[in-house]
């Protein structure tokens, strides 16, 4: 017992006690921070800021959808040259992987499989300028290293960035969609949270025939895909196929207030711009984009008087 109670044997037990809290301290606040500095994808719900941003910069006066104008298929130098210099809101263009080396993200459209600029220079050029992007997916070898490079320069852009991609087939459609798990989980990133996902269905328009519209069963598919994601998210639309299609697009548009409609047409569709009142008057004006052509949007602002 006098040994164990020696004063010498007590203070040196004392001093691996110590020793041991301080240890077991420094772990903890080495694993602490590597999780504080490790990102993870925002669970907090967004709401689409895209009128927000242009009417904070003057370029819209009030807040409706319908304002914005598109910049369409800027896959070359000239065409972002003449982008960057037009009165458009957003600039859309198109993104593949180049088939041979240097294998990198490029912009261009099938069957187009080259282009005078990638993805790295194109977005040098887009950066400075107040616009807002949206970056048409063609491929899902694209995605990954395209977004490796824009969350490079995020901090340097300054207008909305929008990500497109079809995802699922639609009516008349006839291309492959990309697979919406392998898309998403690759588009996805720590620092895209702002972001709108673009998420469509691949469409086909034929003259002089029935063309159905969007049905119930295509509409709930896309709503399961994008239930439980925490971005905006804007569905593209075929105009020609909008008179047919809606009440399962309004319905929609009910499941969530993160989701609105982004309303395009092909050159060669005929459009009845009239089939759009509906939409026009029936949906609230934040939350239909109108994609036109310069004629069909003129004969919209008629009708409706925007």
């Amino acid at each position: 017992m006098a040994v164990l109670n020696s004063p010498s044997l007590i203070r040196l037990f004392r001093a691996r006690v110590i020793v041991l809290i301080l240890t077991c301290g420094f772990v903890l606040c080495v694993v602490w921070n590597l999780e504080s500095k490790t990102p993870e994808k925002s669970t907090e719900l967004m709401t689409d800021q895209t009128l927000e941003y242009f009417l904070s910069q003057g370029k819209i006066q009030v807040k409706d959808a319908a304002d914005i104008e598109w910049a369409h298929a800027a896959n070359s130098k000239k065409k972002i040259t003449e982008a960057l210099q037009s009165s458009a809101h957003m600039i859309e263009a198109d993104i593949l992987l180049r088939s041979h080396d240097p294998k990198e993200p490029i912009m261009a459209h099938p069957p187009e499989t080259d282009s005078d600029v990638t993805l790295r220079d194109w977005l040098k050029e887009v950066k400075a300028s107040h616009k807002g992007i949206k970056l048409d997916f063609k491929s899902l070898a694209a995605v990954a290293p395209s977004m490796v490079l824009l969350d490079k320069v995020r901090a340097e852009l300054r207008g909305p960035v929008w990500i497109n991609a079809d995802i699922l087939p639609g009516p008349g459609g006839k291309a492959t969609p990309l697979d919406p798990k392998v898309f998403l989980e690759a588009a996805v990133t720590p620092g895209s949270h702002g972001d709108v996902l673009s998420l469509g269905w691949t469409t086909g328009w034929t003259a002089d025939t029935h063309n159905p519209g969007y049905s119930w069963e295509m509409v709930r598919e896309m709503e399961a895909v994008c239930r439980t994601l925490t971005h905006p998210v804007t569905f593209p639309v075929r105009a020609a196929l909008l008179a047919q299609s809606f009440s399962q697009l309004h319905w929609l548009l009910q499941q969530s207030d993160r989701y609105s409609l982004t309303v395009w047409t092909g050159h060669t569709d005929v459009l009845v711009v009239k089939d759009l009142l509906p939409y026009r008057s029936n949906i609230d004006k934040t939350r239909i984009y109108y994609d036109l052509l310069d004629s069909q949007r003129a004969q919209l602002r008629g009708l409706t008087g925007y």
